[in-house]
């Protein structure tokens, strides 16, 4: 898999630097609503839309992964990762490749687990269950694809279906978030990190609860691929501990 066009010897992303192509800008025609206008608009002018597509990743939220290992050193080769709610895949592409999962040998190969309810391709370095995180069996399932040994890292970018209600949408967000946290607590080994998309607007309590039992660190961090505009924020959680402890550091990086 290549590296973004741009990046530096490190990896670290590179998108929006260097000249700035013509701004396109879409009008409202046929069945076309203002709204759908907007979102079109936004996604022909997004520098890691156009990047994403140059360099084959899944999605732009590749870099969203990318800009937030860059700067924390999360995935190490020969780690075993967990990619929850993992379609179209761009979290699951930049694990396997930092994991070397897909050309790595000996104690250097990594494996990156991915889960799904939406049918996802099959991806290189990658072992994909078309399967809803919140089935019954689905933890047993996981556990099994990382024979039975502990993960280093879980992750999730999923956000449950929206009803249009902004309320109950972040609940049915967050309740997610606090399974996959839950999940994370039950299948890392120590000193593993947890990575987990959440919105701003309260109701974090009880993941932050948990997390800081079980991390030695837990903070809020934005990487720059997320929209400006965007409420969303991500939790990082790093050197997980099995017994629970003192209270984590809690943080947030105002320069994500």
């Amino acid at each position: 898999m290549k590296k973004p066009s741009g990046t530096s010897k490190s990896g670290s992303s590179g998108v929006g630097g260097g000249a700035r192509g013509l701004r396109v800008n879409v009008k409202t025609a046929g069945k076309r609503t203002v709204s759908s206008a907007r979102w079109l608009e936004r996604q022909l002018n997004d520098p890691y839309v156009a990047a994403s597509k140059r360099e084959g990743y899944r999605s732009r939220a590749a870099y969203k992964l990318i800009e937030l290992d860059d700067k924390y050193k999360l995935l190490k080769p020969g780690q075993r990762i967990v990619d929850l709610g993992a379609a179209p895949g761009g979290w699951s592409q930049v694990a396997a490749a930092r994991v070397r999962s897909i050309d790595g040998t000996g104690g250097q190969r990594g494996l990156v687990v991915a889960i799904d309810i939406d049918p996802m391709e099959a991806l290189a370095g990658v072992d994909v269950l078309h399967l809803d995180f919140l089935a019954p069996h689905a933890e047993d399932t996981l556990k099994q694809r990382l024979g039975g040994a502990k993960a280093h890292g879980v992750f999730t970018d999923m956000a449950a279906p929206t009803v249009g209600h902004s309320r109950t949408d972040h609940l049915r967000i967050m309740g997610l978030a606090e399974a996959a946290g839950l999940f994370a607590v039950d299948v890392l080994e120590p000193g593993g990190f947890f990575l987990a998309k959440v919105f701003q607007g309260g109701s974090e309590k009880t993941l932050l609860e948990i997390l800081k039992r079980h991390f030695r660190s837990v903070r809020h961090v934005k990487p720059p691929a997320s929209r400006s505009d965007s409420a969303e924020l991500y939790v990082l959680a790093t050197g997980f501990r099995i017994a629970p402890g003192a209270a984590a550091v809690d943080e947030t990086d105002a320069d994500d």
